[in-house]
């Protein structure tokens, strides 16, 4: 069967489509390897247009009310909603994720951000400062223009978390998504206009590393919000301090998934499959590093092969597929190396293994190390190493020591243990007997080479405005000469 995604042109500037004038951009389906859109990147002229059209059209935009605002995202939501099946469909062909995970995690959860934020963007005040005679207030003002960068596991999703609190408080976007999954943000954009947003407010460029440099780099923007890899972040957060830019970096993780003897057993599996399996494995908060505690891992690892054993691997648009490919060939070999020096380096090979074609099998090592490359480095892929350790201290500190920081879990039945558990750990985000659910009510992000600031929540107003102080005299101004 082919499938046809061919948007009206490649990049959405102004309130409309324009057609890109850099190198060709094909987008493939990564089930069959079929091409099923061929865009253009956008040209350094273009990104420049792009910054301009949201200069020109924010200053506007932040004048209306914040309820006014407010409206036109949960337009956008109910929207997205409307069509959510024909999204999730593109969203499946874009990124080979299986139907059934898209219909209810991508574009619901970005429908979700454009609701809350739409709602909560005239709850935001200032603060009055009494001083005596005299006093002071707050005004919590936009930044003007923000830069978001996308990556291509979440790639609409990523484009509603970073839109929806930048635009609510009164900002223009100009959003890059990953080269890889470039579809579903023009939808997003073309989504924007028709529930009223004024053009240029959320504009879409294509490409890769150059086209973001050029974004980034942009006179016009006061704040880049990027979704991707360590080495990636560093670059953009270098580049971004060069112009004393905002920044939220949301980076990779090789985050731990703590379980205690007394854990409940299914419900520490289930877990661990949706820390390490769901989407492939292509999840930045995945927890990657599961420490078992040593009276559970046995049982813990029978179980979970035996789970894992049920799962249907298949066409992605099939309702009944479970897990999807791979992105590329290029990731799925990076993938397949770890796997290899996993195996070499002297860890079991519970199930799975290196796969064939497009598909890598859920994978489980038992008998790691905690010097193992597969227990050291992210892989971005559906690859588990698991660990024994003897006691709660001794879990911390194996936990905490490594450079990432973006999320950790906890199993147990000992509630005050998990809290002191989760209060140890060095990461921004973590789970008590339960993993990756990220609501848009809670704030997400990590600490360390995880990046900074935080996305979804009320924290995220913070890292998309910024606070102006007035000082108000009542009185006659006392001078000393």
């Amino acid at each position: 069967m082919t499938h046809d995604a061919q948007p009206p042109a490649s990049l959405f500037i102004d309130g409309a489509f324009v057609e890109g004038e850099g190198g060709a951009l094909p987008v493939f389906y990564p089930y069959t390897g079929q091409e099923i859109a061929s865009l253009r990147e956008a040209s350094g002229t273009q990104v420049a247009l792009a910054c301009q059209s949201a200069a020109r059209a924010q200053p506007a935009w932040a004048a209306m009310s914040p309820a006014d605002r407010g409206r036109v995202l949960s337009r956008a939501a109910a929207i997205i909603r409307d069509r959510n099946e024909d999204l999730s469909r593109l969203e499946t062909l874009d990124t080979g994720k299986p139907i059934q995970e898209t219909l209810v995690a991508d574009w619901a959860s970005g429908a979700a951000a454009l609701e809350y934020f739409g709602g909560l963007a005239a709850t935001v005040t200032g603060q009055m400062i009494p001083l005596g005679r005299d006093w002071a207030y707050t005004r919590r003002e936009a930044l003007g223009v923000c830069a978001g960068i996308g990556a291509w596991n979440y790639p609409s999703q990523i484009a509603c978390w970073k839109a929806a609190p930048a635009l609510a408080m009164g900002n223009a976007m100009v959003f890059k998504p990953s080269e890889e999954t470039p579809l579903g943000a023009l939808k997003l954009a073309e989504i924007l206009v028709e529930a009223g947003a004024p053009p240029g407010i959320f504009n879409v460029v294509q490409g890769g590393g150059e086209v973001g440099a050029a974004l980034v780099t942009d006179p016009h923007v006061a704040k880049v919000s990027l979704t991707g890899s360590v080495p990636t972040g560093r670059r953009v957060y270098a580049a971004a301090a060069e112009g004393m830019r905002h920044v939220t970096m949301e980076l990779g993780g090789k985050s731990p998934l703590i379980v205690f003897d007394d854990a409940s057993l299914d419900d520490a599996v289930g877990a661990a499959i949706l820390a390490n399996f769901y989407s492939s494995g292509q999840i930045c908060s995945n927890g990657t590093r599961v420490f078992l505690q040593q009276g559970i891992a046995r049982r813990f690892l029978d179980r979970l092969a035996e789970r894992l054993a049920t799962i249907r691997t298949g066409d992605p648009l099939d309702p009944e597929t479970q897990f999807g490919p791979i992105i590329n060939g290029t990731q799925a070999g990076k993938i397949r190396a770890a796997i290899a020096a996993g195996r070499d380096a002297g860890a079991r090979l519970v199930c799975g293994g290196v796969g064939e074609g497009a598909f890598i099998p859920p994978t489980v090592f038992a008998d790691a190390t905690d010097d193992m490359t597969i227990t050291r480095d992210e892989i971005f892929g559906p690859v588990m190493t698991t660990l024994t350790f003897a006691d709660e201290a001794e879990a911390v500190a194996r936990a905490n020591a490594t450079g990432f920081g973006l999320a950790a879990g906890v199993f147990t039945r000992d509630l005050t243990r998990a809290h002191r558990v989760v209060a140890a750990l060095e990461a921004g985000t973590c789970w008590i007997n339960a993993y990756n659910l990220t609501p848009v009510e809670m704030p997400f992000g990590g600490v360390k080479m995880s990046g900074l600031g935080r996305e979804n929540g009320t924290a995220a107003i913070e890292h998309y405005s910024q606070l102006k102080t007035v000082y108000v005299g009542m009185g006659a101004v006392e001078a000393p000469y």
